[in-house]
C-alpha cells in the first residue's frame, strides 16, 4: 500500500506550497508527477515553478488536453491532467482533489487540499476514509507558521 500524507493548506496556497514539495522531492533524488483537475491548474502550476527562485528553476514538462512537451522520461516533474506516469515518478502529488487514482506504482503520495475550502476539506476527509479503508498509510499535515506541522 502507498503511503499517503495528506497536506492541509492554510497559510498559502498550491502555487506557493506545492514548489517547495517539488523541491524537496528533487532533493531526495525522486521525481515528482503532479496529477491536477484541469489544463488550467496545470498551467498556473507551470507558471509557479517558473517563478521559483531557489533553486534556480525547477526542471518540469507538462500534458494538457492539446499539448503534451517533448520527452517526459527526461523531466523529473510532470505535470497532467492524465492518470499517467510518464517520467517513472516514484512521488505523486494530486492536487484537484482526485479520489479514483490507482496509487499503487508510487512510494508516496500527497494530498494537497485548501484549507479554507470548506467543500475542500470535507473532500479530503472523505477521501481520508476510503483511503483508510482501503489499508493505506496515512499521515496528516497542517501548514504552521514554521511550516509543516505532523497532525493526528
Amino acid at each position: 500500500m502507498a503511503s499517503v500524507g495528506f497536506y492541509h493548506l492554510t497559510k498559502t496556497d498550491l502555487q506557493q506550497a506545492l514548489p517547495l514539495l517539488l523541491i524537496r522531492t528533487m532533493q531526495a533524488n525522486e521525481r515528482g508527477l503532479v496529477l491536477c483537475k484541469d489544463d488550467q491548474q496545470v498551467q498556473g502550476l507551470t507558471e509557479a515553478l517558473w517563478r521559483v527562485s531557489q533553486p534556480i528553476w525547477l526542471p518540469h514538462g507538462c500534458h494538457t488536453s492539446d499539448n503534451q512537451d517533448d520527452f517526459p522520461q527526461w523531466q523529473p516533474i510532470w505535470l497532467t491532467v492524465f492518470e499517467e506516469n510518464l517520467n517513472q515518478a516514484a512521488f505523486l502529488f494530486l492536487v484537484g482533489g482526485q479520489s479514483e487514482v490507482n496509487l499503487t506504482a508510487f512510494k508516496r503520495v500527497f494530498d494537497l487540499f485548501d484549507g479554507n475550502d470548506p467543500d475542500a476539506v470535507q473532500q479530503a476527509r472523505q477521501r481520508w476514509r476510503l483511503l483508510k479503508q482501503n489499508g493505506h498509510d496515512l499521515t496528516y499535515w497542517k501548514q504552521t507558521d514554521k511550516g509543516w506541522g505532523k497532525g493526528v
